[in-house]
């Protein structure tokens, strides 16, 4: 698995023209290929009028699914470009649509590829992007005298609770880099004088 990866913080659409043809750069995030092509549906349905909607997509924190469309422009000059610019970038688990409307200047295959790759990276930029890194979901099972002081100890050092149960003990989820169990099973014995369990899940992946 990635130890990172990139994503856009927020859904969003950048405009940008070139030699009067407009250039509308929808970003969304994209958990699935389903989700993906959702959105490419849905900004087709809301641009019915415009000259192309193309589109490229990354799902996976290992790039394993990419797709990209030139809806009609010549071949190569429009998804690939969008595609490249989201892999140049380290983008994953994400959809990008250009919707051009034509403005009566042809821009030439050269052109296309660079308008085409550039409204995604002027979208990036003007949208953000965030960084996800793969984290241990791990469970602390401790008693209700030590709950309290451990979850505050958790929060000041700047560990991701992500859930907390209570019961006859309290279970506190939380998420941890993988280089980190050894040194917080050490730090959780002390601090609980031996007397809380660490339990160790799957991998994930959490804002950095």
């Amino acid at each position: 698995m990635q130890d990172e990866y990139r994503t856009v913080a927020r859904p969003g659409v950048h405009e940008t023209e070139v030699n009067r043809s407009r250039f509308l750069c929808a970003l969304a995030p994209a958990a699935t290929e389903q989700e993906a092509q959702a959105v490419v549906a849905r900004i087709r349905k809301d641009h019915t009028d415009a000259s192309h909607n193309c589109f490229a997509y990354v799902i996976g924190a290992d790039a394993a699914i990419q797709k990209a469309s030139d809806d009609g422009e010549p071949g190569g000059t429009a998804g690939v470009p969008m595609l490249q610019m989201l892999l140049r970038r380290d983008m994953r688990y994400v959809v990008a649509v250009v919707t051009r409307y034509y403005g009566g200047v042809k821009l030439g295959a050269g052109g296309l590829i660079r308008a085409y790759g550039g409204s995604v990276g002027e979208a990036l930029d003007t949208l953000g992007t965030i960084t996800r890194r793969r984290f241990r979901l791990a469970t602390v099972t401790v008693d209700h005298q030590r709950a309290g002081k451990i979850q505050n100890d958790l929060h000041a050092t700047g560990r991701e609770v992500r859930d907390v149960h209570y019961g006859e003990e309290v279970t506190i989820e939380i998420g941890l880099p993988d280089a980190d169990v050894d040194a917080f099973r050490g730090w959780l014995a002390d601090a609980t004088a031996g007397t809380a369990e660490l339990e160790l899940g799957g991998e994930a992946y959490g804002d950095a």
